[in-house]
């Protein structure tokens, strides 16, 4: 699998264990993007002449890929710079239809920056108020919270499929159900989710899902959010510019259709392209099998990490575990063991991960992040751990 990656195959001795911050690229994608660029550049949905009606057939049918691949229709799948676009977009445009003064906005304790931030700032402009689902001791939802969380007052509930920091997936199916008895909009932040299952949004029963591009497979710089047509058709553009009008004049402008409205301006074609092609990459995969072996390849680094009684794990494996391994070092900073393992030609993530409320939760202000995924193997996570110990030779 590794040599399908060219970034991985041209360095042997690479070690990639940050996945759940971006993934590697497969050599279809960046070819597919190449031939873009050489054979098919135009602008899309404007031209009439053949180079331009290639490039537009070769967008949408990225387009029609990804909605294929969650059982969705073409045209409720907006293309976005990422989940973090995605979700401000719901929120402003949503928001703008069912917020007011005293509603309530649920999210989770554990979400990520770009799933909190958002919604305060909805909640500032429209006069509602952020509620948030809080952990167990054991770092899984409080379901019994959020029954008391979700009441008539909530309009929307908001929250991770799978937690970036703490790699567990979040019982949204008991959630999404608590939503719809109210009557709340609901939205699932799939960055990670998305990654590690397979997932068709009908089926789910959400109202939106948000996902980036470059965390599977894809380019960075394009993302989706997937939203039920009736919805979308009520919420107001999020920008106004060119390709989202169906007519404008100095007196006003009328709206184009699902899913224009929402796409102001060119779009990223040849991030659309690349990523309906990383979409055909994934169709390819068993997500069953590549989740269990991230769990594999998870468990064979907690049990080594057992060996070091300086560090601290903060999840328990489960069935809801997706292999990612979040740990801290009461001797070492995560960024000084970050270096050590750079110099060693392992990446790994180190920092907040862009969940600071987590992490006071946690009880540290940052950590260490480990995630495998389809391109590593045992070795990797075996000179992750001589790295470990040679950093603790430099620190303790």
């Amino acid at each position: 699998m590794r040599e399908l990656f060219p970034l991985l195959a041209n360095d042997p001795e690479l070690v990639y264990l940050d996945s759940a911050a971006t993934s590697q690229k497969p050599d279809c994608v960046i070819e597919r993007m190449d031939r873009y660029y050489r054979r098919e550049n135009a602008n899309v949905h404007r031209g009439v002449y053949q180079l331009s009606e290639d490039a537009t057939r070769a967008f949408e049918e990225g387009r029609q890929t990804i909605a294929r691949s969650l059982g969705a229709e073409a045209h409720e799948v907006i293309f976005t710079r990422g989940t973090t676009e995605a979700i401000n977009l719901v929120a402003q445009c949503a928001g703008q239809v069912v917020l007011k003064p005293g509603d309530e906005i649920v999210l989770t304790v554990a979400e990520h920056h770009s799933n909190i931030v958002p919604w305060q700032m909805a909640a500032e402009r429209f006069g509602a108020k952020v509620q948030f689902i809080p952990l167990r001791e054991d770092l899984r939802l409080d379901l019994e919270a959020a029954k008391r969380l979700i009441t008539s007052r909530t309009k929307i509930v908001a929250l991770a499929h799978i937690s970036n920091v703490l790699g567990i997936q979040h019982p949204i199916t008991e959630i999404l159900a608590m939503a719809k008895a109210v009557g709340a909009l609901t939205l699932i932040d799939g960055a990670q989710g998305i990654v590690h299952e397979d997932v068709n949004v009908k089926e789910l029963g959400c109202d939106f899902y948000a996902f980036s591009g470059h965390k599977v497979f894809g380019p960075t710089g394009i993302g989706v959010l997937y939203g039920r047509a009736e919805l979308l058709e009520k919420m107001p553009p999020y920008q106004g510019g060119g390709d989202m009008i169906e007519r404008v004049s100095l007196s006003g402008s009328t709206w184009n259709v699902l899913p224009s409205k929402f796409e102001a301006g060119t779009p990223n074609i040849v991030g659309g392209i690349g990523l309906g092609e990383a979409f055909r990459f994934r169709e390819g995969l068993d997500m069953k099998q590549l989740r269990t072996e991230d769990q594999r390849l998870g468990r064979e680094l907690l049990a080594a990490l057992k060996e070091f009684p300086h560090v601290k794990v903060f999840v328990d494996p489960g069935p809801d575990w997706v292999g990612i391994v979040t740990f801290a070092h009461s001797k070492i900073h995560p960024h000084d063991l970050a270096a050590v393992c750079d110099n060693e030609k392992i990446c790994i993530r180190a920092g907040h991960h862009c969940a600071q409320p987590l992490m006071e939760i946690l009880g540290v202000s940052a950590t260490a992040r480990v995630s495998p995924f389809v391109y590593n193997t045992s070795q990797d996570i075996q000179k992750f751990v001589r790295a470990l110990h040679k950093a603790e030779q430099l620190f303790c």
